[in-house]
């Protein structure tokens, strides 16, 4: 066996002992830590680059109203230009909503939580864990003045950050309690009379959808309501073994909890076939659930001449944007309350026009299709709630002054933008434009190159933006300026 010396930028060599490795591998945590450390600090001052201020003064904003000020941390914490966060989440490989995150954390930590801050960037407590402390401090309820968050932070970094989710739910209760932050109700909590911190919650993950068509679901529920719930489950399980399901135990009893669901819609609770959106004794009428699956069809014909269409295996559901198997739609289907709705096929190779700006809902259905998801850098909002945008912007003159179209309403020029990518295309120095029926390619403020298909996002300049770059020194102390964030409306 061979030992060897490594720098922490070196590959793993074979032949390690297994003190090397463990060596190797604590060192490479180290780094790790550090680097994450480092991107914090990053983000940080990338928020200094681009305060409210910023709006005004950059020449890439100066509609008015385009931007707004974006309050991404508690009371205390400086405000950041909006249009920012989609630039620095680009260059990382991760979505607007992440950056937005990070960027929160990041000033969080740094202007309300500041002991657990130094410690991170001196590498006693690991990012990973401040950033959980920073995500409790920012969305707790009632919302932490900068005085609670400070004794948060006093508590926690006494301990180096060790501590779990359910010590730092308990310690923001006791924050909230501590300094008052709600009024007492006695129904609440009639011990002392503080605000309770309810737990309860149903959490249904819609954008991690397994390929045989499931998706997870966490719940916490009041006791009763839970053991309820257990014997229901057991009874429809058992019910489903009695008709002569063959499934496992767990598996009916997921199955017995989608009927229960589908049973309490078909309920005169909820009064059926109203159209408004509430039912004459006030509560929400029952609505559909729609799933959008596609498959890929080939022609195929009989000893009989008849022609028929064949799928394939396996789709893609528009929900989670997840492969869904052909053998989990035909159960679904197979089911006698669900309505199934077979619409014509849609060619995405042609290129539909239509004379005005309106868009048709053939040629919206399309670009859905095609597109899949927002066409923004590493944006993975569906397409089927996004706006429709014309790439090149439509002139509403042109007939007028007996010029061509620069921006026709036609398929090859218009692209799936949610609102948020919408407006900072609009409104910004980002830009893209077509190279190919559902290729995009964008430039970012800075010179940075995405290139977004079906498939997702590449980045053309990974090691930096065309030409010279300017990378401002490192500096620890901010020169932000503190402030409650804004509650108004943009």
């Amino acid at each position: 066996m061979i030992e060897a010396v490594h720098d922490a930028g070196s590959a793993v060599v074979d032949d390690l002992t297994a003190s090397a490795l463990l060596a190797l591998a604590r060192e490479r945590r180290a780094a790790e830590n550090r680097a994450a450390a480092d991107l914090l600090d990053v983000a940080a001052r990338w928020a200094d680059l681009h305060p409210p201020e910023s709006i005004n003064s950059a020449a890439s904003f100066t509609v008015p109203g385009c931007e707004h000020e974006e309050p991404i941390a508690g009371e205390g914490a400086p405000l950041v230009a909006e249009f920012c966060v989609g630039e620095l989440g680009a260059v990382l490989g991760i979505s607007t909503t992440a950056a937005k995150r990070l960027i929160g954390h990041a000033l969080e930590l740094r202007h309300r939580l500041p002991r657990l801050w130094a410690q991170v960037q001196a590498g006693a407590v690991p990012a990973w864990r401040a950033r959980s402390v920073a995500e409790a401090t920012i969305h707790a309820t009632p919302a932490l003045t900068r005085e609670a968050a400070g004794w948060v932070d006093s508590q926690v970094a006494a301990v180096a950050g060790r501590i779990g989710p359910a010590q730092l739910d308990r310690l923001v209760v006791e924050t909230i309690k501590r300094y008052d932050l709600a009024a007492p109700d006695p129904a609440a909590d009639p011990e002392d009379g503080w605000q309770h911190v309810d737990p309860r919650h149903v959490t249904i993950d819609t954008q991690d959808v397994h390929y045989a068509g499931t998706m997870r679901l966490e719940a916490e529920i009041d006791l009763a309501d839970a053991l309820d719930l257990d014997r229901a489950l057991a009874h429809g399980a058992a019910t489903l073994a009695a008709l002569g399901s063959a499934e496992p135990l767990d598996a009916r009893r997921a199955k017995a909890l989608g009927d229960l669901a589908r049973t309490q819609t078909a309920l005169d609770l909820h009064a059926q076939g109203a159209t408004d959106t509430r039912a004459q004794d006030g509560l929400p009428v029952a609505r559909e659930v729609v799933l959008h699956a596609h498959f890929d069809a080939t022609p195929r014909g009989d000893a009989d001449g008849t022609i028929h269409a064949a799928f394939g295996p396996s789709g893609r559901l528009e929900e989670g944007q997840r492969l869904v198997l052909l053998d989990q739609v035909k159960a679904w289907c197979a089911d006698s309350r669900t309505k199934v709705t077979v619409r014509p096929v849609i060619d995405l190779a042609a290129d539909l026009a239509s004379p005005g700006y309106d868009i048709p809902d053939r040629i919206r259905e399309q670009v859905i299709v095609r597109d899949g998801t927002c066409v923004f850098p590493w944006c993975s909002r569906p397409a089927r709630g996004c706006d429709i945008d014309h790439v090149i912007p439509y002139d509403p003159d042109a007939a007028a002054e007996g010029r061509p179209q620069p921006g026709p309403t036609t398929t090859s020029n218009l692209a799936a933008l949610c609102r948020r990518h919408h407006r900072l295309k609009t409104h910004s120095a980002w830009r893209y434009t077509v190279t190919g029926p559902g290729e995009y390619e964008w430039t970012s403020p800075h010179g940075h190159r995405f290139r977004r298909d079906a498939s997702g996002t590449i980045a053309f300049d990974p090691h930096g933006p065309r030409g010279p770059s300017f990378v401002p020194a490192p500096r620890r102390a901010s020169t932000s300026r503190a402030r409650p964030p804004d509650t108004g409306a943009p």
